[in-house]
């Protein structure tokens, strides 16, 4: 299950012992994988502060998350030929997530704690706003490559009278060049070939005798050229038309075919090369793992293992810009998001629980079969905290004034889910 309960209750001694409790009773029972879940002492600042920056984190959280989910949703279409692999290359710092939210330690050097806590929120908003812009950017290009290739690619399939002929025609099929004599192309039904070639060259004056020839065929039809003199094509066309031969209007330039193929190769190229730039051993398309310094991509423990390192720079080198891209500002976006969490805890458990800060944080990962279970545990384990809050949740009909609990959960400890289905 990648669901995760991020909760918060007092440190003194009474709920450290509900804290073992909790534990020896989840673990005894398999009902959750429990963690310590460490948050820094961070500066407090003032009630009224806190009051504003815990509406302006649960939005932050909301938007964080939803940067991310965009970001996988890209990272699955640049890698439509790969799609079973964009789990693995979800990583953050370099590990997978699970690790990197069992082992969470806060990045001093990102977000230095001595700062006031509004201060490093406004810090992870503006990384993660400037993501979302980059984000907008680079999938707007991106599928500006993508629609252009698909209108191209459109044109190269359908039936014989719509297609593109770029692909089908050649020079030595035309006459070229003259005055008075030109080819064109008509589409006849399977059904009525016999028709076309025993009634073609009377169905105006003028036709070349024996012009005709199929140079391609599809389920409904072939494509027939025929060849007569420009001043009967208007009455050719009429009269193929009464005989459901279909003319195409189509006139053969060589620099126009030429340029239509090499766009439809360039688009497809670029389309590509966002997600691999050059074919490479199968053995890169899954990186070892790397972490983020100073903004770039380089090996885990570089230095006792030159052949991972290098490994790892040629496999992100062998990735194309815009997946590069996605899989960096993935691990940026889902680092600044636990953040966010873990100040939301942070600024929760204060208003919750009081000065001097003291409270542990502990991180759960509920057995998808016990969840109930687990949740009737805490409440009864912690119920002490919010008497009023733990009947309610223990009795859903009861009615307690001033108590508004349908528009959101609320326990006795504090609490806040991280879902990592991120490709759900």
């Amino acid at each position: 299950m990648s669901e995760f309960w991020l909760i918060s209750a007092p440190g003194d001694k009474t709920n450290l012992q509900a804290w073992e409790r909790m534990n020896a009773v989840t673990s005894k029972s398999n009902l959750s994988s429990n963690s310590k879940f460490h948050i820094p002492d961070l500066k407090v600042g003032t009630l009224d502060a806190l009051v504003g920056l815990s509406d302006e984190l649960g939005k932050l959280d909301s938007f964080a998350e939803s940067i991310i989910k965009k970001i996988v949703q890209y990272i699955g279409e640049v890698m439509e030929d790969s799609k079973d692999k964009v789990q693995e290359n979800l990583l953050a710092n370099g590990v997978d997530l699970i690790s990197y939210l069992t082992r969470f330690e806060w990045d001093m050097a990102k977000y230095p704690i001595k700062q006031p806590l509004k201060n490093i929120s406004e810090a992870l908003a503006k990384q993660v706003t400037q993501i979302e812009t980059d984000l907008k950017t680079r999938s707007a290009a991106y599928n500006n490559i993508k629609g252009n290739l698909q209108s191209l690619e459109k044109k190269t399939v359908g039936n014989l009278l719509t297609r593109t002929l770029a692909d089908i025609v050649h020079k030595e099929d035309f006459v070229l060049n003259s005055e008075y004599l030109i080819t064109l192309l008509v589409v006849v039904p399977k059904s009525s070939y016999v028709q076309w070639q025993r009634t073609y060259e009377s169905l105006s004056d003028m036709v070349v005798p024996r012009s005709t020839k199929m140079i391609a065929e599809d389920a409904e039809g072939g494509l027939f050229t025929v060849t007569l003199f420009r001043k009967v094509v208007d009455d050719f066309k009429a009269k193929a038309r009464e005989n459901r031969f279909m003319v195409r209007e189509f006139y053969f330039d060589e620099k126009e075919l030429k340029y239509e193929k090499e766009e439809l190769m360039k688009l497809a190229s670029d389309k590509k090369q966002q997600y691999l730039v050059a074919q490479r051993p199968p053995l890169l398309l899954v990186c070892p793992k790397y972490s983020l310094r100073n903004g770039l991509m380089v090996p885990v423990d570089f230095s006792s293992s030159r052949s991972e390192g290098t490994m790892t720079l040629l496999c992100l080198y062998s990735q194309g810009p815009l997946l590069r891209w996605l899989k960096v500002n993935f691990s940026e976006a889902f680092v600044a998001w636990i953040h966010v969490k873990a100040l939301r805890v942070f600024v929760e458990s204060v208003l919750r629980y009081g000065l001097p800060v003291n409270f542990q944080a502990m991180l759960l990962q509920p057995n998808k079969k016990s969840v109930k279970r687990l949740r009737d545990v805490l409440n009864v384990v912690f119920k002490h905290l919010d008497e009023v809050a733990a009947a309610s949740i223990m009795d859903p009909g009861m009615d307690i004034p001033g108590l508004q609990l349908s528009n959101q959960e609320y326990y006795p400890y504090v609490y806040f889910k991280i879902d990592l289905s991120l490709l759900d």
